[in-house]
């Protein structure tokens, strides 16, 4: 038997940024991009591995703005455009670098390009999602969900039908996509108030994370620390981040990714080329723009400049040295924490999935590595939550402390002077939702589809990225514009269905734009006396 566990829990999100109206619209490419660079190269990793009869078990969290741009068909169809485009580049950079130091990367992304397309359009029918499935149902993934449109819950606690509406769509999402309900959640932001887990019982979730001082901050102190779920007094489980095995993979100081043999993120050839030569691949007005081939590693920590020629086997050796490191470590941690827990810890690290090939490029080589190795270790042993809810199922009791794993711990990145005028907004629009789901218990029609995009709308404006973006200062008037928009829809839906006259051109064009959620249930908001209703199929 294993000394201990590993959780690897990668959590894949992006904001919903389907655009019908636009193929020039920059957010969109956020999609693109996170699909040939992370969620691809991860779908070909664990296809290796499994064709290779490696054993591994793997947490994979899909939030359901992914879900509903993975399986949208004018979404599909736009990134087997873009994939194209790229091979096409890759095609003239062949050419353009043969004979320099550049050729041998020049290469690689042609490889891969062309591998991506025979991954997404040939093998998978260019719906991700079906990859993903199967390898939940060889045993492989445990899937789980995330909050509709990554609602940041802490701070919508004040209207509980808001949150149970984030959680009741995503679960009834899930059910449809992957043929069963979800065991655990990601709470956006690993962001957790008092009452959160009661609303996740209702649902049939059994699990969800927090950073670690969410757990270490409980009351009562919990035994084992972050090394072994804690049960909340409402029976759902919070498993703790481990500090230790997070920060040698996030920090691009201290971590892996931030080794000289590794890539460059931030030069790439969409700014570093003439403009005549690279305008068909980067936006269509002329902004720069990233392609994804980047040719440089990480030197000159300061000057973007002063960088060095990329060399993929430097790197592809690197991150078997580092996969190396990281299982010695986490082996030397179970072995120490053994001698003091009557069982076996589990140490749980999560991630952005995004991580892993976007930001950092060689990151799905590096856990390729690391899970071959993990599969020859007799002491450390891979495991997602509910396998190890199942070995253990007695654990301590307590109430974890409100956190999140953002900036300081707490709410300030989703809640500070920048950002705080959207939630009154968005308080508002929530009670009124309310106010129509009770109204009209029975709708159908045309009054059913106002109400149901209506919903739409308000997760939509929901969304926790529009409060991050305005908060880092990146791309905000997009952020702005975005909320801005969603609640203007949802007010004039209100008023329309509330003083009975329903614009049908309007629903529709409504329906065209954000399409997101086709089986939304506008009751999900209705005032409930006692226990909700359990989501449906």
């Amino acid at each position: 038997m294993a000394k201990g566990y590993l959780a690897i829990v990668l959590h894949a999100h992006l904001p919903y940024v389907r655009h019908p109206e636009s193929e020039k619209i920059l957010e969109e490419k956020w999609f693109y991009e996170a699909v040939t660079e992370t969620y691809i190269p991860l779908i070909d990793v664990f296809d290796r591995l499994v064709g290779d009869n490696i054993p591994f078990r793997l947490t994979f969290s899909i939030s359901p703005p992914l879900l509903s741009m993975m399986t949208d068909p004018l979404m599909q169809q736009r990134y087997v455009r873009h994939l194209e485009k790229l091979i096409e580049l890759a095609h003239k950079e062949e050419a353009r670098t043969c004979g320099g130091p550049f050729h041998q990367a020049a290469l690689m992304y042609k490889e891969r390009f062309q591998r991506a397309y025979e991954i997404f359009v040939h093998r998978n029918g260019c719906n991700l999602v079906q990859a993903f499935k199967r390898l939940q149902n060889l045993g492989c993934l445990e899937i789980t969900t995330c909050a509709a449109t990554h609602g940041f819950l802490p701070l919508m606690m004040v209207n509980r039908q808001a949150v149970r509406a984030q959680i009741e769509t995503a679960v009834n999402l899930h059910q449809k996509h992957f043929g069963c309900a979800p065991n655990g959640i990601w709470l956006p932001e690993c962001g957790y108030a008092h009452g959160v887990d009661e609303i996740l019982k209702e649902y049939g979730l059994k699990f969800f994370f927090t950073d670690n001082h969410g757990v270490l901050f409980a009351y009562h102190r919990p035994r084992f620390g972050v090394f072994a779920p804690i049960y909340c007094p409402s029976g759902v489980a919070a498993f703790g981040r481990d500090v230790e095995s997070s920060k040698q993979v996030w920090s691009a100081d201290e971590g892996y990714p931030g080794d000289p043999d590794y890539r460059e993120f931030y030069r790439d050839i969409g700014y570093d080329l003439d403009e005549e030569y690279i305008k068909n691949y980067i936006h269509p007005d002329g902004i720069r723009t990233h392609t994804g081939m980047k040719y440089h590693r990480i030197t000159g920590k300061v000057d973007l400049a002063d960088k060095q020629p990329y060399y993929p086997e430097w790197a592809r050796n690197k991150a078997e040295i580092h996969a190396g490191n990281f299982m010695f470590n986490r082996e030397k941690q179970v072995e120490y924490l053994s001698a003091f827990m009557e069982r076996p810890p589990i140490i749980v690290a999560p991630y952005d999935a995004e991580l892993f090939g976007h930001w950092w490029f060689e990151g799905p080589v590096w856990l390729d590595f690391l899970i071959r190795k993990m599969a020859t270790s007799s002491t450390l042993r891979m495991v997602t939550p509910s396998d190890y809810l199942k070995m253990h199922k007695c654990n301590q009791m307590t109430r974890p402390c409100p956190s999140t794993w953002g900036n300081a711990g707490y709410n300030q990145v989703w809640l500070n002077e920048k950002n705080h005028w959207i939630y009154r907004h968005l308080h508002m629009a929530a009670d009124r939702m309310n106010e129509l789901a009770d109204l009209f218990p029975r709708a159908e029609g045309n009054l059913r589809r106002a109400l149901n995009q209506a919903g739409r709308e308000l997760l939509l404006a929901q969304s926790s990225d529009w409060a991050f973006i305005i908060s880092t200062g990146t791309m905000v008037p997009y952020a702005v514009k975005r909320t801005k928009q969603h609640i203007a829809n949802f007010l004039r839906l209100y008023d329309d269905i509330k003083y009975c006259r329903i614009d049908e051109g309007f629903v529709s064009y409504l329906e065209w734009q954000n399409n997101i959620f086709p089986d939304i249930d506008y009751r999900s908001w209705r005032t409930r006396e006692g226990q909700c209703r359990k989501a449906v199929s």
